[in-house]
């Protein structure tokens, strides 16, 4: 339970506040426990019957979204683990890390293949027909390549859309690494930076019909968007200063 490893007064707060509004959140640092061990905590209550996951933002869902894929998720071949992935990457200090996931339209009608750099926060994203293998590995490479002196490492979770991350990984010489299945705050920055994407695509959207002028105007807003996190500097600002040093 949660309250074996919470104080009295922070379970109280937390639960008085919900968690839709502190999960994840930077507001956890007060309380010093990270989303992580929450996480992990909710899990096995829910498991056991409990019903705290149902005071997340999004109710578990997010974990459940690829559910009638679950025999084999985990097993795409020749993966490499975020646990082998360079502890740079964690550190933040370099540009060049990416985070990869797909948003989902309304009954599945098209997705969004979306990629954010970990330490500028600039995102890319693309609109695909279909979620399948193919599709959403021609967008990848298609969106990053402009971007290819600029990439180390791309983070993905057990979709079977990255199937093909073997070609991705040769076309953009980059490390293609996998987060543990159903732990999305591994890939908690595209998660939120796909979050901000909702607001210009809500959840009943039908991506078929979504062009990709409609997605360009979107990434402009966003990569355009002072963030407190950057100095209240844009995306776009950081990621240009970044690429005017290299080529200097």
């Amino acid at each position: 339970m949660l309250a074996a490893f919470a104080h009295p007064d922070h379970l109280l707060l937390v639960g008085s506040r919900g968690f839709a509004y502190l999960l994840p959140s930077s507001n956890l640092k007060c309380f010093e426990y990270s989303y992580e061990s929450i996480y992990l905590h909710i899990w096995p209550n829910k498991q056991a019957g409990g019903d705290l996951y149902m005071h997340l933002r999004r109710q578990g869902k997010k974990y459940d979204k690829r559910r009638n894929d679950k025999s084999t998720r985990g097993q795409r071949k020749n993966r490499v683990s975020i646990d082998d992935r360079p502890e740079i990457v964690d550190d933040k200090s370099r540009v060049g890390d990416w985070e990869i996931d797909t948003v989902i339209g309304k009954g599945h009608s098209g997705a969004l293949v979306t990629i954010v750099e970990r330490v500028t926060k600039y995102t890319v994203s693309a609109q695909v027909n279909s979620k399948n293998a193919a599709d959403v590995t021609k967008a990848t490479i298609n969106l990053l390549n402009p971007f290819k002196d600029i990439i180390h490492t791309i983070t993905a979770d057990h979709g079977k859309e990255f199937s093909y991350h073997e070609k991705i990984s040769q076309a953009l010489s980059a490390e293609v690494c996998f987060a543990h299945p159903y732990s999305s705050w591994e890939l908690g920055l595209n998660e939120n930076t796909n979050g901000l994407l909702r607001q210009f695509f809500p959840k009943n959207t039908d991506f078929k019909k979504v062009g990709q002028i409609e997605v360009k105007r979107a990434l402009m807003r966003l990569n355009s968007r002072p963030r407190k996190d950057l100095n209240f500097k844009t995306p776009a600002l950081i990621m240009g200063e970044h690429r005017d040093a290299l080529a200097a």
